[in-house]
């Protein structure tokens, strides 16, 4: 393959442009490149409002995987400067402005977390501050000069706060120009974000043009939700993090709603959509388990994250639990902030009456993690990871991290 050709393999076009996508714009100016063997520079950013990336933005990163596998270049935004402003899409409210300090603090893994998906010595890594921070007032002008107050004033949250009477900053119409200016910045092709980012990855269009360049393809994606149906947040810990160990990202699968299954297959792995029909229709007729579908579904993206061998090491760590007999299954399970003290959380659940209690279970050996079979001999016990508790003889407790 040429260093200016990619590979034009149709198959793999039409799975870029179907699979889990919810719109492309535009869709035949997209087809026709893809289709001309010319290396195209497609773009994504993301801004680093928390340490962790959730599989819900994974399902972007592989979809970048697809096009980097056919030769084309892939540009990965960090938006470090844009993270101040906060990204106004699908907000109700404004989003408060980061400091440098936590921005720099949630970027310490953000290239180990892309680099699980993506060939990072084939990817081009931008903060877009190297940028966005240099910007006179002037150029300021110049680039606000793309949009008009009627346009962003239309944006539906936007419009829905307006009418409300709810503030809208002046600051938050700065956003989409700042990201459409990534897209100048860049020399964008193609530009990929899911489907709350479409205003977002138009901006990048307007923003192009209105500077007299070539305007930009765009590929939103569908949106997945966090595993209880809301919107994936990990301030409501429903997410599971590229980043967690085996045996908790298998535990979170398990414990996700059965409506979500189907979803989850069709936006997280690589099963074919043969596959993922027939294990649909096994649960519609009653012939395959939801819990047995779920178990599939947490092989397929432990194996997808790490590998087959903690696929199954995860599988039978969670038979020996909770498949075994050991643990109820109406057991009551609990999401914690990591660093979290157990001894609180037992407290706050009245399961224990007190760290006196505390101190003489630890000193018995009264209370075991069942995830791994260990006992807990520290009362000052601090939690990082999922843990399945057995307190004396009959009390239970499953306790997960959120994101």
């Amino acid at each position: 393959m040429s260093e200016n050709k990619v590979i034009v393999d149709e198959s793999k076009i039409q799975n870029i442009l179907s699979k889990n996508i919810e719109e492309i714009f535009i869709k035949e100016n997209l087809e026709k490149k893809l289709r001309s063997g010319d290396v195209l520079r497609v773009k994504l950013g993301f801004d680093p409002t928390g340490p962790n990336i959730h599989i819900g933005r994974a399902t972007i990163l592989r979809k970048l995987k697809e096009f980097q596998d056919l030769g084309h270049t892939i540009i990965f935004i960090v938006g470090d400067f844009t993270a101040k402003i906060g990204d106004p899409s699908d907000k109700l409210e404004k989003r408060p402005m980061l400091t440098d300090e936590k921005i720099k603090e949630n970027l310490l893994n953000y290239k180990k977390q892309v680099g699980k998906i993506l060939d990072l010595e084939k990817v081009e890594f931008h903060y877009n501050s190297q940028w966005l921070s240099k910007l006179s007032f002037n150029e300021i002008i110049e680039l606000a000069e793309s949009f008009s107050v009627s346009q962003m004033a239309a944006r539906r949250n936007f419009k829905e706060r307006l009418d409300h009477g709810e503030e809208v900053s002046l600051r938050e119409f700065l956003y989409p120009l700042m990201q459409g200016y990534d897209s100048l910045a860049v020399n964008a092709d193609v530009e990929i974000g899911g489907f709350d980012q479409l205003f977002n990855l138009k901006a990048g269009r307007i923003v192009q043009k209105h500077f007299g360049k070539k305007e930009q393809d765009i590929l939103t994606m569908t949106m997945l939700e966090g595993t209880d149906g809301r919107k994936m947040s990990t301030s409501w810990g429903n997410v599971i993090n590229i980043l967690d160990e085996p045996n908790d990202m298998f535990g979170k699968v398990m414990a996700m709603s059965d409506d979500l299954i189907v979803k989850y297959f069709t936006c997280v792995t690589d099963l074919s959509k043969e596959n993922i029909k027939k294990i649909s229709d096994e649960i519609v007729l009653g012939t395959l388990h939801p819990k047995e579908a779920k178990m599939q579904l947490a092989s397929e993206i432990v194996k997808i994250f790490w590998d087959e061998e903690s696929a199954i090491t995860a599988k039978k760590n969670f038979e020996a639990v909770f498949s075994g007999g050991a643990v109820p299954e109406n057991i009551e399970e609990v999401y914690v902030n990591g660093g979290t003290k157990l001894v609180d959380v037992l407290i706050y659940k009245k399961l224990i009456s007190s760290k006196g209690e505390m101190q003489r279970l630890v000193k018995e050996g009264a209370i075991k993690n069942l995830v791994g079979d260990t006992k807990i001999d520290d009362r000052d016990f601090k939690i990082d990871e999922t843990i399945v508790l057995k307190i004396g003889k009959k009390r239970f407790i499953k306790i997960l991290v959120k994101g």
